[in-house]
């Protein structure tokens, strides 16, 4: 009885360390929101490291002064449901997931969202609403 338990014990401790295998590894960039142009928009990018951590961040460069604000923050082991990420300048949580080419702006159970923000300025012509989504941009 004593050896049973011992391996269940072994069993649970292996599959609570398993970790979900990752869609790549390195940095990638991407903008779900699309920016007009001098509208000083963020661009994000995200960098996941091969132990499985993502890391978050963003540039934005001020149109009128040229002053560049950044940010980076780690948003834990890589969940293919979805992940919150949480900058702290501006006060700013929104939830995500990805795979190997493609980002989505999700809600915090991991459904995609819709929005007239995420439209393209030719998109903006022609729908009112549009999939929160970037490809992901190698550098």
């Amino acid at each position: 009885m004593k050896n049973i338990f011992s391996l269940v014990i072994f069993c649970i401790s292996i599959l609570s360390f398993a970790q979900t295998k990752t869609p790549f590894t390195g940095y990638r960039s991407f903008d779900i929101v699309q920016g007009y142009s001098g509208s000083g928009t963020p661009h994000y990018y995200l960098e996941v490291q091969k132990n499985g951590d993502v890391h978050f961040g963003y540039v934005q460069v001020n149109q009128a002064d040229q002053t560049e604000t950044t940010e980076e923050m780690n948003a834990g082991k890589y969940n293919p449901k979805v992940m919150k990420v949480t900058f702290k300048k501006y006060k700013e949580i929104f939830y995500v997931k990805f795979d190997k080419n493609k980002i989505y702006l999700t809600d915090k159970d991991g459904n995609i969202q819709k929005s007239e923000d995420c439209c393209s300025s030719m998109e903006s012509a022609t729908q009112d609403t549009c999939t929160c989504e970037s490809e992901l941009y190698q550098r």
